[in-house]
Formats: C-alpha cells, sequence, structure tokens
C-alpha cells in the first residue's frame, strides 16, 4: 500500500520543480519552431558612423539572425542584459548572426556600446519603422527584446520569433544566480558602474 504521508524534503522538491521548469522550456522551444514565420521587409537600418544599411547585412554569411531590442543607453536594465550577452558572443556567433538594435542616434549608440566594451554589432534604428512594425515600440514607449530571424535562399527574410526581457526572465542569467542566495533580491536594481 502506498504511503499517502510522505513529505518531501524542500530539495526534493526543487529538483522537481527545476525538472518541470526544464520540460516546460523545451515545449516552449518546440512551439516557437513550429509557429508559422512571417515576412518582413528588408528594413534600413543605421550603422554607428550614421551609414544606412540593410537589415539583410546584419546576417553576414549566416542564414540565421538573433536580434537583441535594446532601449538604448538610458536603460540599466537592458544594459545588464547586453553586459551579459557580451560574454555569450562568440558562442552564439558559432551559430548566428548577432546584432543590438539600439533606438538612440548611431554617434550615442557607439560611444555607449565602445564605455560598455561590447564586443557585438551595435546599429540603430533612429529612424526606421522596425520596431513599431514588430509590436516593440507603441505610444507607450519602447519594448526590450530579443528575436530571431532567417534568411532563405531567395534573400527573403522571416521573422521566426520573439522573447520580450524583464526582470527573472530566461535571457539574464543573474536573476538566476542571486535567487540561489538566501535573501530576496527583488528590490535589486542594476546600476551601471558599482
Amino acid at each position: 500500500m502506498e504511503n499517502l504521508n510522505v513529505i518531501k524534503s524542500p530539495q526534493q522538491l526543487i529538483a522537481e520543480l527545476e525538472e518541470d521548469i526544464l520540460q516546460k522550456k523545451k515545449q516552449l522551444a518546440q512551439l516557437r519552431r513550429k509557429a508559422k514565420p512571417k515576412e518582413i521587409p528588408d528594413y534600413m537600418l543605421l550603422d554607428m558612423n550614421g551609414k544606412e544599411i540593410s537589415f539583410s547585412s546584419l546576417f553576414g554569411d549566416k542564414a540565421e539572425l538573433l536580434l537583441i531590442f535594446n532601449m538604448g543607453k538610458g536603460c540599466r536594465w537592458c544594459t545588464l542584459w547586453a553586459d551579459g550577452f557580451n560574454g555569450l558572443t562568440s558562442h552564439l556567433e558559432s551559430r548566428s548572426a548577432l546584432a543590438l538594435l539600439s533606438p538612440d542616434k548611431p554617434e550615442a549608440a557607439k560611444e555607449f556600446s565602445e564605455s560598455r566594451q561590447w564586443g557585438f554589432r551595435v546599429v540603430s534604428d533612429f529612424k526606421s519603422l522596425m520596431r513599431k512594425d514588430l509590436g516593440l515600440r507603441d505610444d507607450k514607449g519602447i519594448t526590450p527584446a530579443a528575436a530571431a530571424f532567417s534568411k532563405d535562399e531567395n534573400g527573403k527574410i522571416w521573422f521566426r520569433s520573439s522573447a520580450v526581457f524583464g526582470p527573472g526572465d530566461n535571457y539574464c542569467v543573474q536573476y538566476d544566480l542571486m535567487d540561489l542566495l538566501p535573501a530576496d533580491s527583488e528590490k535589486w536594481e542594476p546600476q551601471y558602474n558599482y
């Protein structure tokens, strides 16, 4: 007869919950891969010298692109995410192209990215409708996010999937590490310098 009075330890409950989260993340990834892609135009963006470049040029010789939609130099939170991606640049670029899209004017974006020593490509959508067309800019402001795109053999660009950034999400390892600490980290806020 099954013992219904078995009490699980916190460690057992943690292990079960971690496994459940892992399985949910795998399901989410499968759903994203199954989502119907949406063709998008080859938007014009600005490089760090203010020169117009095509969105398609961000792919380089890759068929896939991860694009970080950053809120610009005025956002400490977006800076935290980008600083974290900086350490992953070579790993991510082994699989796809990678770039960060800043709403700032090119000269401001260039100065800020250099001050942070970001090793990935930074471009500006200061004059572009791309962010608005993808639902990441409206009258209320800008939404930080990551998005995946692909380019087919005919040069068509396809929006594949996206995820919005926010405290505790899967895209900033800071939160998972801080959650290991005994004190609650909900009131912690990132700074440009400590």
